[in-house]
């Protein structure tokens, strides 16, 4: 088989399979109707060409496999197409474990949030500590060039997504990685158009916790008690971790101790305790959120054989994701960061991360409602809470709201005004135009705007930038 083609290429996760391919020594081409960095970025690099819209006539006509993205319908010209030809189809999932998961030790991060960030970070730890590791990740980390790696050594990393898998398998994608070791960083609802509720989605994560074999490892977030619930089904060995001091009752003995992080130049430095013993961790990225990922990753680190000291040194090289906290820069004074926020918890913690690395910046926190949860009324209160941690919010117009019956639809404007009975000046502005005008006219130097979103959000940083760079000439 020489000839692959992947229908919705822009994904993440397809993305980064197209490049695997490739680097694999198949030819590769794709498709999708969404095109926007850093991924379309990705694969125009690699030179893997790139057809939109869809079309029947975009599969070549040698092509041996087409691959579909979860996102693909069975209706889509392409699937149509590859049906009527006989082309073997196969979801991501399917084929990242087929075709390069297969005789590795699969080592899965997974949970509701921190995931990108956790597995971008143990991979680098990986490739620090003189392994030659593969892994697929949801987005580019920030010490490697691309979102993926094929290596020579025995360990594949891989962000393992609760969503499902494909138009014709409706399970999660993270069932399909054979774990040997799951890293859960935590459980809370999401992905409301494929999940009824909270226990639903639970038992997406019993299943793979089941599926770990009895000599491999959990590694189990205890400050989720949905974690502690889920983890209890686990034939294998858990190893716990919560904050300082740990959430749920009942923990074991051995459970490890994650201490109050403090804020050190361009470092976070926080305690890692277990027992009597006690060291020392630093990160480049801000927050407590990101302290979780990295003793998350210490852990497993610890399980495969490294002393803390050697851990400690790869964990301190890491230097972050792109779009997570990133730092765009400082344009006439006001610092620009983007970040994937989409769900309220991670919205909360993003800017108190934000807020304790650049403390005594006025921070105004954009949002786009974007995500299929995000864009329905669940969360309506605990975005206003949450976005209420920033000093000016605004939120934008809900991404595709027509696709979104109005009775489910979030309100940005009554968002907006549960922000302000906060205290805090909110206002909700549709077009990103609008955003970028408004934020021209009440932005100051030493301001920071936190840009959070899931998506394109209509290539507002770029226009950011471009703005701010005009108005400090």
């Amino acid at each position: 088989m020489k000839n692959v083609h992947l229908i919705a290429a822009c994904g993440v996760g397809m993305a980064s399979l197209a490049g695997m391919f490739k680097d694999k020594g198949f030819r590769v081409t794709g498709s999708d109707v969404n095109v926007y960095p850093p991924m379309s970025t990705q694969l125009d690099e690699l030179g893997i060409p790139l057809s939109s819209p869809y079309a029947a006539g975009n599969i070549p006509a040698d092509a041996d496999l087409v691959i579909v993205g979860n996102a693909v319908s069975r209706d889509n010209p392409e699937c149509v197409e590859a049906v009527r030809r006989g082309v073997p189809v196969l979801s991501m999932p399917q084929a990242v474990a087929e075709y390069f998961i297969r005789g590795k030790d699969s080592i899965v991060v997974a949970g509701t949030h921190g995931k990108t960030t956790t597995t971008s970070l143990l991979a680098w730890c990986l490739f620090a500590l003189g392994e030659d590791p593969s892994f697929l990740v949801g987005g580019v980390p920030g010490n490697f060039p691309v979102s993926y790696r094929l290596g020579a050594g025995p360990r594949f990393v891989i962000e393992g997504d609760e969503y499902d898998t494909a138009y014709f398998d409706k399970g999660p994608k993270f069932l399909h990685y054979r774990p040997r070791i799951v890293l859960l960083t935590s459980i809370e609802f999401d992905h409301a158009d494929i999940y009824r509720d909270l226990h639903h989605l639970k038992e997406s994560f019993r299943e793979l916790v089941r599926i770990i074999p009895k000599d491999g490892l959990l590694i189990a977030c205890a400050d989720y008690p949905d974690v502690v619930s889920v983890a209890s089904g686990a034939a294998c060995p858990v190893a716990y971790y919560a904050g300082s001091p740990p959430s749920p009752s009942g923990l074991p003995g051995d459970a490890w101790e994650v201490g109050v992080a403090r804020e050190d130049g361009d470092f976070t430095r926080f305690p890692v305790r277990r027992g009597t013993g006690e060291h020392e961790l630093a990160l480049r990225l801000p927050g407590r959120h990101n302290a979780a990922n990295a003793a998350a990753a210490a852990i497993a680190l610890l399980h495969l054989g490294y002393g803390f000291d050697r851990v400690a040194e790869a964990l301190s090289g890491f230097t972050g994701v792109r779009r997570r906290q990133e730092v765009v820069g400082e344009f006439g004074g006001v610092l620009v960061i983007d970040d994937f926020a989409h769900h309220p918890t991670a919205v909360r913690e993003t800017i108190d991360a934000v807020r304790a690395r650049y403390p005594g910046r006025r921070i105004t926190a954009v949002f786009e409602p974007r995500s299929n949860t995000s864009r329905r009324r669940i969360f309506r209160k605990e975005f206003a809470e949450a976005l209420a941690r920033a000093d000016s919010v605004v939120v934008a117009g809900v991404f595709g709201a027509d696709k979104i019956p109005a009775a489910e639809r979030l309100d940005p404007e009554e968002v907006a005004a549960a922000v302000r009975a906060f205290g805090r000046e909110a206002v909700h502005i549709p077009e990103v135009d609008g955003i970028v005008e408004w934020l021209s006219a009440t932005s100051r130097p030493g301001d920071l705007i936190l840009v959070m979103s899931n998506g394109g959000f209509g290539g507002i940083q770029g226009k950011l930038v471009g703005m701010l760079s005009s108005r400090s000439v």
